[in-house]
């Protein structure tokens, strides 16, 4: 169904083909048509007007820019009212929805529905940002890591952003700084938010009609779903006034017709070296992809064993499916000798036309045989930072945790020597997704950690001394349900107060996770130290080097890799051929009663089959284009070029699998779903009267 929530956009089976004829096109030299995730202070907006004769200009851009929103759920979204109103994915919205519910009210089986805006409810732990503003600092960072390398320079690197942003934004409340690292290193850029810390939940279909089709159909198409959602922005419990929000349209979106992407893509890795994707796909991905295939597997039995289970592993099970679907698509495209070959080719290219300048061959070096060399610390360390170091990643309980005991140690250092995820302008977000009240379900937990305890026993064996601490002489399981049963960490106030006493409080608590984690920090601070010295460190410094002879042969006319920051990409609506099958464009309401069989996952909710005959049946539902996005982007809006928003990005489709490496504008398709779609279904299928009064005006 969708992007990973910080993953990339790619999944299904196979597809290699078309990728494999434009693999040039992977950010080493110029983009080609379609092709690029663009920042908008360097969109080519004179070769977009020129490609799909338009007369796009910086107020069009400014006005795109200015309605965008960033979810720190990991997702995109924009403003499509005056009155705060934000359009997502349901995907991007169904964990403030499963907070919201309980076992007496299933928000995410029923749908969450509101009359007014008193029935608005806040997303916990959620907050929306609006991009004001972007500063170049590329020459005060690299100034402050001149001459460092290793750990030395990952510090001063991290302190001199830090220091940026607390410049940036000072103890204002209402902005968020942050520093971005663009091309691997190359630039700089401070990227000044609006937030908004209040952010209530207004509309959510059920889980059956935003998921439709379930797995079989993720990162497929043709597609029918309503996977939208909607937020409001609110500040001193008042909605947000904002005038400068896109236009809705009920429309159909038209077969070649201009659309562009605005949103956050999470990441992709079309500038890494041939040395790092060898190592994800011989090491990272696998291990990945073992440890979710298990989780996978012990969440089925979870759901399997009651009613209240099912509904509370729906969307854990959810992302580890997606996520497994993901990561499977980028290990097909990483075996594919053919891409390698070629990707080897494109860092050829470059490298002779370094070694052809002996003044830049003196600036830039070795960084791709430093890269290399980096590969074998990488392996050595990987497993033990992964375990120890990454912990028990699905557990709330153990991140509530690890948030007050390492923001308890480092807010007692000063500013230059903490961890840069406690820097000072970085608290309050801290402090909010640790603070907001969330549901946490004990039984899941136990799951959750249980996995987390073996595995590292597993991976690091026995014997090892950081298993021997955490373990002690009990069990994995044993040790998971005594820390879960007797943690009182999933009351807010609990946590209040232990973050406000800061390191003496949480020192003394006698807490089973907030011990597991003071046990485990040792270790973990260990291995950091040497992942930042032998692999953060030497990789980084080269990746900066390799900027520079990019910049020096292809100059500005690439653009960077996904850094979950604002970017904008080009493209038009249009089907694609592949084997000699020629997919539509586009998807209707027929088609989705068509493929409706009453079994999950193609089973319609109750008020879809009652208001078959109300819906027009030939109204467009889904559709694609061929925009340049990955996962981050998901609830982007798809806009078009008199600044209509004609839908929300939710997925790609099967091609799009080697989208963290390349982009093949032949085949490669973003799908959205179309606001003629979303206009329809609230009208008629859940009587949103002031919902569509206020997108419509009418």
């Amino acid at each position: 169904m969708s992007f990973p929530k910080f993953g990339v956009i790619t999944g299904g089976l196979r597809a290699t083909t078309g990728l494999l004829a434009c693999v040039g096109l992977l950010a080493a030299s110029p983009a080609a048509a379609d092709e690029g995730m663009w920042t908008f202070d360097n969109f080519p907006t004179a070769k977009v007007n020129a490609a799909y004769r338009l007369k796009l200009d910086q107020k069009w851009l400014d006005r795109v820019q200015a309605a965008s929103v960033r979810l720190t759920s990991g997702c995109s979204a924009s403003l499509v009212s005056k009155s705060g109103l934000v359009l997502t994915n349901h995907h991007c919205v169904v964990e403030c929805v499963q907070d919201l519910s309980s076992e007496r009210t299933d928000y995410v089986k029923e749908g969450f529905l509101t009359v007014n805006q008193a029935e608005e409810r806040k997303c916990p732990g959620m907050q929306a940002e609006v991009l004001a503003s972007i500063i170049d600092l590329t020459k005060d960072i690299k100034a402050a890591t001149a001459g460092k390398t290793g750990q030395d320079f990952v510090k001063a690197r991290d302190g001199a952003m830090a220091a940026a942003e607390q410049a940036g934004c000072g103890s204002d409340p209402l902005f968020r700084c942050q520093v971005v690292s663009l091309y691997r290193g190359g630039q700089f850029k401070l990227y000044k938010y609006r937030k908004y810390a209040d952010v209530r939940l207004v509309f959510a279909p059920e889980f059956a009609t935003a998921f439709f089709g379930g797995d079989p159909d993720n990162f497929n198409f043709p597609r029918y779903n309503l996977d939208i959602g909607f937020l409001r922005l609110y500040q001193d419990n008042k909605p947000v006034a904002t005038p400068r929000h896109l236009t809705w349209t009920a429309r159909a979106p038209v077969e070649g017709e201009a659309t562009f992407v605005s949103g956050n893509p999470g990441s992709t890795d079309r500038l890494l070296t041939v040395s790092q994707l060898e190592t994800l796909r011989d090491l990272t991905i696998p291990i990945g992809q073992l440890q979710r295939s298990e989780i996978r597997g012990r969440l089925a039995r979870f759901s399997e064993e009651g009613s209240e289970h099912k509904r509370i592993a729906t969307d854990p099970l959810f992302n580890i499916e997606n996520s497994f679907k993901v990561y499977f698509g980028r290990q097909f495209v990483l075996n594919d000798k053919a891409f390698v070959e070629a990707k080897s080719a494109l860092e050829a290219e470059l490298k002779a036309k370094v070694a052809a300048d002996a003044a830049l061959t003196a600036e830039i070096g070795d960084p791709w045989g430093e890269i290399a060399k980096a590969q074998d610390a990488y392996a050595n360390t990987y497993l033990r930072y992964r375990q120890i170091e990454g912990g028990a990643v699905y557990s709330s309980l153990f991140d509530y945790a690890e948030t007050l005991v390492r923001g308890a140690q480092e807010r007692a250092k000063p500013a230059a020597e903490r961890l840069p995820e406690y820097a000072e302008i970085r608290l309050p977000l801290v402090a909010k997704q640790l603070l907001d009240e969330k549901p946490v379900d004990a039984a899941l937990e136990e799951v959750y950690l249980g996995f987390w305890l073996s595995k590292t026993r597993e991976y690091l064996t026995t014997d090892d001394a950081a298993v021997k601490t955490l373990l002690g002489r009990e069990s994995p399981e044993r040790l998971a349900a005594r820390a879960v049963k007797g943690s009182k960490l999933a009351d807010p106030a609990v946590r209040k107060a232990l973050w406000d006493g800061g390191l003496a409080a949480v020192e003394a608590s006698d807490d089973p996770m907030i011990q597991l984690v003071l046990r485990n920090d040792p270790a973990a601070r260990a291995v950091r130290k040497v992942w930042e010295t032998e692999v953060t460190g030497p990789v980084d410094r080269a990746a900066e080097r390799i900027a520079r002879a990019k910049f020096a042969v292809y100059g500005d006319a690439v653009y960077p890799d996904a850094t979950f920051t604002l970017r904008l990409s080009y493209g038009k609506v249009a089907g694609w051929t592949h084997r000699g099958a020629t997919i539509p464009a586009t998807t209707n309401f027929a088609g989705l009663y068509e493929r409706a069989t009453g079994a999950e996952p193609f089973q319609l909710a109750p008020r879809w089959l009652e208001a078959k005959d109300k819906i027009n049946p030939e109204t467009v539902y889904n559709f694609v284009t061929t925009n340049d996005i990955i996962g981050g982007n998901s609830g982007s809006p798809v806009v078009s070029a008199r600044g209509e928003v004609l839908g929300a990005a939710f997925d790609g489709n099967i091609h799009s699998l080697g989208g963290a490496y390349g982009y093949d504008g032949t085949i490669n398709r973003t799908v959205v779903v179309a606001t003629s779609a979303a206009t329809e279904a609230l009208a008629k299928v859940y009587g949103a009267t002031a919902l569509v009064k206020e997108l419509t005006g009418k």
